[in-house]
């Protein structure tokens, strides 16, 4: 696999420092039941990294001094570290609100029985990764039967209250009847930015009630990030460049105001802190004042208001077009 970092590091992409800290995103393993292309944590099936349980009880002390209100959980397919459902159980008793960002399949995966329905149960966010709502674009990027797969359990998710639109303006809030919000997540399938979202989020609404009866609460589009396995097929085919081009003539000031990585920590499975997970996946951690990598264990007495952020030529992915975070688009 060709490496990124080197041809991203050296960067004119403006500063920005962190603000007040209101999410927790906590990769679990890059353990995954999928292998997408664009993927950028280079997830698969023979992945055996995963958070242990003693870095998540040092995690759990963590969040229970923390001021953030949201835990974000995602992977590969976070569901599959044994300890997914404590730590969620966990979470939801300290009050925070719990996301799951989940690939769909991994629920129909053995060894998952009832994992809807405990989401369901603990009013778990679900945003899920669905590329396209046309299945042979689906299983180009993601593989035989995926869409299919999935479509079940959007069904099924459902019928559990999951995407419940009755109430379309408390909905975007989460706080629609039973609160059980799903989200879609789409990915281009090449090196181009993703299209407006509000438009695409009405032709994934109308394809997919008109077809399966699915609901759902909102679209999020994500631009793909010129690293790992996305980023070293474009060097593989001789697009790098002209990709990296493409995100950098369009940068948009004003995104750069909106990122996540301002307001949001990014925790590896080995419990070390980073501004986003993609400067996880481009070992950019934070440091402490010896330059050591910051550890979740050295994080509660540790004060990140003001810190610069990290950046390299990735960043200009987020701020490109109409902007691009873990919530969607930045500017709709």
């Amino acid at each position: 696999m060709h490496a990124t970092f080197p041809l991203l590091k050296e960067t004119d992409f403006p500063g920005i420092n962190r603000s007040d800290l209101t999410a927790i995103q906590v990769n679990l393993g890059y353990r995954c039941n999928q292998q997408c292309l664009h993927c950028h944590v280079n997830a698969g099936p023979n992945r055996k990294e995963e958070m242990n349980a003693k870095t998540i009880s040092q995690l759990k002390d963590y969040l229970l001094c923390a001021d953030a209100s949201t835990l974000d959980l995602t992977g590969g397919a976070p569901e599959l570290n044994p300890n997914f459902r404590e730590l969620v159980c966990y979470a939801k008793s300290i009050g925070m609100h719990v996301i799951d960002r989940c690939n769909l399949t991994v629920l129909e995966e053995p060894g998952q029985e009832g994992l809807a329905e405990f989401l369901a149960e603990q009013g778990v966010e679900i945003t899920a990764s669905l590329p396209c709502y046309l299945e042979e674009n689906v299983n180009a990027q993601r593989g035989k039967e995926v869409y299919a797969k999935s479509i079940r359990v959007l069904q099924k998710l459902n019928s559990l209250g999951y995407g419940d639109l009755h109430n379309d303006d408390e909905s975007k809030t989460g706080n629609a009847n039973n609160g059980l919000i799903l989200n879609l997540m789409f990915n281009p399938q090449g090196p181009v930015l993703p299209p407006p979202q509000q438009q695409l989020e009405a032709d994934y609404r109308q394809y997919l009630a008109e077809h399966f009866g699915i609901t759902f609460n909102q679209l999020f589009t994500l631009t793909n990030m010129p690293i790992k396995r996305f980023g070293s097929t474009l060097i593989s085919k001789g697009g790098f460049e002209g990709y990296m081009s493409l995100l950098r003539d369009s940068f948009k000031e004003e995104n750069a105001h909106q990122l996540m990585c301002r307001n949001t920590i990014s925790i590896d499975w080995q419990g070390y802190v980073y501004d986003c997970d993609f400067n996880q996946l481009l070992d950019m951690p934070l440091v402490d004042q010896g330059g050591s990598s910051l550890h979740i264990r050295n994080l509660i007495n540790t004060n990140l208001q003001d810190r610069p952020v990290m950046v390299a030529d990735h960043c200009y992915g987020c701020t490109a077009g109409q902007g691009s975070s873990c919530g969607g688009a930045l500017n709709t």
